[in-house]
């Protein structure tokens, strides 16, 4: 999954595993990117996320020593790597055990490697994808939950972000909308027969439909009833068709629920 955003130059790849996540990570710096801005996310245990870790001879002392506290899950620092530096486990609500890689997962666990209280819970998905669409996160969210790596990093300036993008995509990131098809696909037989044992026609109206179930998974729309978002909403989708667009809407906040509960 291949993301470039134009405006605030963030580069985002999703790849079939860490190792290949790691690598692309690794490259982006031979293209001027700073190891700073990079992290890389991947689903797993704090146990697995150590095990992972290449131990080789580039890596600093300390690699393994984790040390932290506690905050959803378990957290460590260690050193390491032309990324850096850190290794975070964190518990992400909705996807589960998830570890970050890099010097930015140190942002993530907040000063001296320990994080603070605002940084648990809801605020914790925020500080992850922080600088990346919002329409975005969710899909980067579905392909940790779906046992896949991946890669967020910002570049200086376009030309930057253009290399940023050719290096992710050579090493095999995948793209964004094929994810999003893909994600739909999965979930739109369940969906249709839904709608349609409301005497409704989905072919007709599955555009705005599946507009109102994606907005519902924007981090600032999640747990809102359709009424308190619904200023919000129209902003965003001022030429939607309200019922569908309500009704998709309302499917999307319910999937979420069984998502977190999960």
């Amino acid at each position: 999954m291949l993301c470039l955003n134009y405006f605030m130059k963030s580069i985002v790849g999703v790849f079939d595993t860490f190792s290949a996540a790691r690598l692309a990570a690794e490259s982006l710096t031979s293209v001027g990117v700073d190891p700073r801005s990079i992290r890389v996310l991947a689903p797993g245990s704090p146990e697995e996320a150590w095990d992972r870790v290449p131990q080789t001879g580039t890596e600093q002392p300390g690699m393994g020593e984790a040390v932290g506290g506690m905050v959803g899950g378990a957290m460590g620092i260690a050193a390491g790597g032309s990324l850096g530096a850190a290794l975070a486990s964190l518990l992400l609500p909705g996807v589960g055990p998830i570890v970050a890689v890099g010097i930015a997962a140190a942002a993530v666990l907040g000063a001296g490697g320990v994080a603070a209280g605002a940084a648990a819970g809801k605020s914790l998905e925020n500080h992850i994808f922080t600088g990346l669409p919002e329409d975005e996160v969710f899909f980067y969210e579905d392909a940790l939950r779906r046992g896949h790596a991946v890669v967020i990093a910002f570049a200086s300036d376009d030309d930057q972000m253009e290399a940023a993008g050719r290096v992710l995509e050579q090493g095999g990131a995948e793209s964004l909308n094929a994810a999003r098809e893909s994600w739909w696909l999965g979930i739109r037989s369940a969906e249709k027969e839904h709608y349609e044992s409301h005497h409704e026609d989905f072919h007709r109206d599955e555009r705005d439909y599946r507009r109102g179930f994606e907005a519902a998974l924007r981090p600032s729309m999640r747990g809102l009833p359709y009424e308190e978002a619904l200023e919000s909403l129209r902003r965003h989708y001022p030429d939607a068709s309200e019922t569908c667009f309500r009704r998709g809407y309302e499917r999307g906040q319910a999937h979420l629920t069984r998502l977190t509960k999960q």
